[in-house]
């Protein structure tokens, strides 16, 4: 059985002295003698009195707790930036609450309002692939909880955010292709919903723009990043009359799943068709099939840059509210081929 926490009350109880007296004395008030402080904080010590750190947080107006919610930790993304915002608000003194949305905009929602009610100091956010209606996480300025996105970001002016370069990403991933000789080249995009969305495809139609190639509607196709839904839009692409030889993947699953699926029915990979993806996960080495390169986004380095500026918005706020956008560079990593025999 748990023993008790000590509280003020029994130690002035012990001392026969107001509640009052004991908690300036604990806290050094100059109100209180040097003779009285020594003794009640000896009596404490003998008592093994803790103070309540939920209380005196409270008394301050912090709680030391910062609110994390992504998408879905099972993701390697996810989990490396995690890990990252956790190691570095413990070393600031900070906890983590962590929610997981599940890609569920109703579920993003309740905990957002979860949140709120935990009184955490400030929100870190990537977006669930669904989430249209922002209003959840704008409601919280009326509380002073700062919001600061990364990865997958709103599409508003007047927000924080981190994220990785994702439209010169998505320009390298052609420019990659078109010097292995590749010119249908496709595109099996996320959600529209996401603003990650948007920049590969706007990237996408610069490159081949820049190398007087005509932009193809039919060549992009958007899914829900689901097996089912990537498979669908792959039966797409390859239905067309223009067929393409090489697909730019919205991420490593997406393309794995895309991989999966051109095997099944025939169709000879890094042959008949070859995958440029982006995230650059662990999962490509373990492939037997691995997308010929990745797009790199840096999950540590997004983590990381979340948390500090988070932080940094937390301990220096100012009356004008200036609001941070960090763009990081993304890098186009080449995977050793391995060709069907």
């Amino acid at each position: 059985m748990l023993k008790k926490s000590v509280t003020i009350k029994e130690i002035a109880k012990e001392l026969n002295l107001s509640v009052s007296t004991i908690s300036r004395a604990l806290h050094d008030h100059p109100s209180i003698s040097a003779a009285t402080r020594l003794k009640v904080k000896q009596v404490a010590q003998a008592l093994h009195y803790e103070p309540n750190q939920a209380a005196v947080h409270f008394q301050k107006g912090k709680t030391f707790t910062i609110g994390v919610i992504l998408p879905e930790l099972s993701e390697t993304f996810f989990a490396e930036a995690l890990s990252t915002i956790e190691d570095i608000a413990y070393k600031r003194g900070y906890t983590i609450l962590l929610g997981q949305s599940h890609d569920d905009e109703e579920k993003e929602k309740l905990l957002a309002e979860k949140m709120r009610a935990h009184r955490v100091e400030g929100l870190i956010v990537s977006l669930a692939k669904n989430t249209t209606d922002y209003s959840h996480f704008e409601q919280l300025r009326k509380y002073h909880i700062p919001v600061l996105y990364f990865d997958r970001i709103p599409p508003l002016k007047n927000i924080h955010h981190v994220s990785c370069n994702i439209e010169t990403g998505s320009t390298e991933a052609v420019n990659y292709l078109l010097k292995q000789g590749h010119r249908n080249i496709a595109l099996i995009n996320g959600p529209a919903s996401l603003l990650a969305s948007k920049q590969r495809r706007e990237g996408y139609i610069k490159a081949l723009q820049k190398n007087r190639l005509k932009f193809d509607p039919a060549l992009v196709v958007n899914c829900d990043l689901t097996e089912k839904g990537t498979k669908e839009a792959l039966e797409t692409l390859i239905c067309l009359k223009r067929k393409p030889s090489a697909i730019i993947a919205f991420n490593d699953y997406v393309s794995s799943y895309a991989v999966k699926h051109a095997a099944n029915i025939g169709l000879k990979i890094n042959e008949d068709i070859c995958f440029v993806s982006f995230a650059n996960s662990p999962i490509n080495q373990f492939m037997q099939y691995p997308p010929l390169a990745s797009v790199e986004q840096f999950p540590a380095v997004q983590g990381q840059k979340a948390i500090d500026t988070l932080l940094d918005i937390i301990n220096n706020k100012t009356e004008e509210e200036a609001y941070y956008r960090v763009v990081i560079d993304s890098e186009l990593i080449e995977h050793q081929r391995n060709e069907i025999s």
